[in-house]
């Protein structure tokens, strides 16, 4: 098939370019081109120009130029939201499995037929841990002053300290004592401010036996041990037992912060009950 001549005559023909002076008009430079070199270079501008913008709308542009930019942004933005309901969703669903937990215990419906082994430092070996303890009403009413609900205090006939004999406690924490045991304005334990994210203790071997957030005092763990003792431990940053757990004297349990309404920074709260009577916690151990 053959051009029309025009056209073909066209894409022959060759092009003289001359650069001259302005003064003298001297030749400086001078070279030829055929129409169709520069045919050829306009598409490859054409195309050179066309690429890069392509390349900017969809990096350095793209919020200006890409019209799904936006919504693809909206879209990020809902799932990481997704997340986070989910997230808090099941917290509040372990929130929830603690109290029903605390319930089962109250109620004596905790299920004890799983074997809690516990390894013994001495020889290695493991032995099953004793049988969880059976709630009292002194047990359910001290349950019932750690979730939040208050207490109608009235002294009650004088319950002598238990004989502890040569038994030992830890300290929960060693620090300042800020506030003393003093049942006739309702502060049933001692307040210990001590290190910021120090770990808490716990005073002897027992089974937790409440482990969840408060409004009032935050985040508080609860031991059951032996003799109707409990030890209680208020205003933690962080729980890092759950309900049912034997634990050793001396085992770390949670760390000290300052959660909940009733408090001022960041302490413990450490309180004794025994047979349902609060006891002085200075009676049996020292915080310094």
């Amino acid at each position: 098939m053959k051009l029309p001549q025009n056209i073909g005559a066209f894409i022959k023909s060759k092009f003289l370019f001359v650069i001259r002076k302005e003064q003298d008009f001297s030749v400086i430079t001078s070279f030829n081109i055929t129409a169709m070199r520069i045919l050829l270079i306009g598409i490859l501008i054409l195309i050179l120009v066309f690429g890069m913008s392509l390349f900017l709308s969809k990096t350095l542009l793209k919020a200006w130029f890409d019209p799904a930019y936006k919504d693809s942004e909206n879209t990020a933005m809902l799932l990481k939201l997704s997340e986070t309901v989910d997230s808090l969703t099941l917290e509040v669903m372990k929130k929830d499995a603690y109290m029903l937990n605390i319930q089962r215990v109250i109620a004596g419906e905790y299920d004890d037929s799983s074997t809690v082994t516990d390894l013994d430092s001495s020889s290695g070996s493991t032995k099953p841990q004793e049988k969880l303890f059976e709630p009292s009403e002194a047990t359910i009413s001290i349950l019932e002053e750690m979730k939040g609900v208050p207490l109608e205090f009235t002294p009650r006939q004088s319950v002598e300290s238990p004989n502890m004999g040569d038994t030992y406690f830890f300290s929960p924490v060693k620090g300042v004592v800020t506030a003393t045991f003093d049942p006739l304005k309702d502060h049933f334990g001692t307040d210990i401010v001590a290190k910021e994210n120090e770990a808490v203790k716990t005073i002897a071997d027992g089974t937790v036996i409440f482990s969840a957030w408060t409004l009032s005092t935050g985040y508080v763990i609860g031991i059951q041990h032996s003799n109707e003792l409990i030890s209680i431990y208020k205003h933690n940053s962080v729980i890092l037992k759950k309900v049912g757990d034997a634990v050793r004297g001396g085992e770390i349990i949670s760390i000290i912060g300052n959660t909940g309404e009733l408090t001022t920074g960041p302490h413990l709260h450490f309180e004794i009950w025994y047979k349902g009577s609060p006891l002085n916690p200075q009676d049996f151990i020292s915080f310094d």
